[in-house]
């Protein structure tokens, strides 16, 4: 039985119970959220998580990390050195998006060593099978699919992002509004090449129920992904991101009758004045599912610091009700990200999950705020570091400093006006 089926019946499990203690509240809030859908708690139940996180309505906003090789560039202890990094820096979960001959190898290390839920893309792994038996994505079967996500559930994946919304009317919707960039998710022109090449439905929307079941069996959370996303501003909100998310308010309802948790996959290149009303319609379409967003990323123009463009994105739409931030890295659009850029990604979210959560009024936010207002009050810089969002570069700092002591900083020195007020 799925968390969702136990919540239905009115059953408080130990996730539920352990997802309540982190988050302040009561176990029956964390149970009934699960039953209307409005919150997820990823978890496969073939495995343990030392780490059990639950993302939705009334939480605070969680942070993803997107790790994983290319065929290009296969090493599977620096992928285990993200993770750790991710993890060490406030990621509340790690996703898998490798792709190449060593891909599984480094998906099964990633499960047996992270401590939070971690989520993969089954597509990537049937595209790259084809490939190595020289065949096209075109040529993928619902067979070939099925057996890629029961492999990966029996594995010990939590959640996983499947693009069933991607169908014959969004690519419609793509002839008739034209875009300047076209598709810009992996997934979704996987599929869109499908359906042009076989002139019929997608098989992950038309064997949709199929695929739930496999799901289900696992108590694998579905993130549906949002294959039409823009990757332009100028593209935002247009008739194929919005035709598709019309169809994952549908494919929500299908999943949580058969018991699956569900989450929606968001828009990544919005502008700053269409993220509350992109946030509002996901809601609104989707029945208060949690929403996961890439970002968003607010300007096209910040290639090098696309992780402050995400952060800001990522800041407005959680506090108008984003649920989950899929972080940005500064390698974004440019190349594979080292470990120093999942880090980078990873504290860029968090302050921008932290932000939101402020303005929200979440307690353990507003007592953090109020403690370092107390630990700069007081010159107390230990205090002030272990505050901080990322203590280790803080620390770092602070002890680059060129005066020494306890009572000043090289910014102000001797006319510091919190010290002169305090003498």
């Amino acid at each position: 039985m799925t968390l969702r089926e136990q919540a239905l019946q009115g059953a408080i499990t130990p996730e539920m119970i352990v997802v309540a203690e982190y988050e302040g509240l009561s176990p029956e809030y964390i149970r009934d959220g699960l039953a209307r859908g409005e919150i997820a708690i990823p978890k496969n139940n073939t495995k343990d998580l030392r780490i059990i996180r639950g993302v939705g309505k009334g939480l605070r906003t969680k942070v993803n990390a997107n790790i994983g090789s290319s065929p290009y560039h296969m090493d599977i202890r620096e992928e285990l050195d993200k993770l750790q990094a991710a993890v060490a820096h406030g990621a509340d979960s790690v996703m898998d998006l490798s792709l190449g001959s060593e891909m599984i190898r480094i998906r099964r290390e990633i499960i047996r060593e992270s401590p939070v839920m971690i989520g993969t893309v089954p597509i990537y792994q049937c595209a790259f099978e084809l490939a190595a038996n020289k065949k096209d994505i075109t040529e993928m079967t619902i067979r070939d699919f099925l057996s890629t996500v029961e492999k990966q559930a029996r594995e010990g994946v939590d959640f996983m992002t499947i693009h069933s919304g991607v169908t014959m009317a969004g690519m419609k919707a793509l002839q008739t509004q034209p875009r300047l960039l076209d598709v810009v998710s992996r997934g979704g022109s996987f599929l869109i090449s499908w359906m042009k090449r076989n002139n019929t439905e997608s098989p992950l929307y038309e064997y949709y129920e199929e695929i739930l079941d496999v799901l289900a069996e696992y108590d694998v959370t579905i993130s549906l992904g949002d294959g039409m996303r823009p990757g332009a501003t100028s593209d935002a909100t247009d008739r194929a991101q919005l035709t598709e998310l019309m169809i994952l308010g549908e494919l929500a309802c299908r999943a949580w009758d058969k018991g699956v948790q569900v989450i929606i996959e968001g828009p990544g290149h919005v502008p700053l004045n269409m993220v509350e009303q992109n946030v509002g319609l996901q809601k609104t379409i989707c029945k208060g599912a949690p929403f996961y967003v890439l970002g968003p990323l607010v300007t096209d123009c910040a290639s090098g610091y696309d992780h402050i463009a995400g952060a800001i994105g990522g800041a407005l739409a959680a506090y108008h009700g984003a649920d989950f931030l899929c972080y940005v890295t500064p390698a974004e659009h440019l190349r594979l990200p080292t470990t120093s850029h999942v880090i980078e990604g990873v504290i860029a979210s968090r302050i921008a999950a932290r932000a939101a959560d402020l303005a929200k009024g979440m307690d353990y936010a507003i007592e953090m705020e109020q403690g370092m207002a107390d630990a700069r009050k007081s010159l107390d810089w230990e205090a002030q570091i272990e505050l901080s969002v990322n203590s280790e570069n803080a620390r770092r700092l602070r002890e680059s400093s060129e005066i020494g002591g306890d009572d000043v900083c090289t910014m102000c020195g001797e006319f510091c006006a919190i010290k002169r007020l305090i003498e």
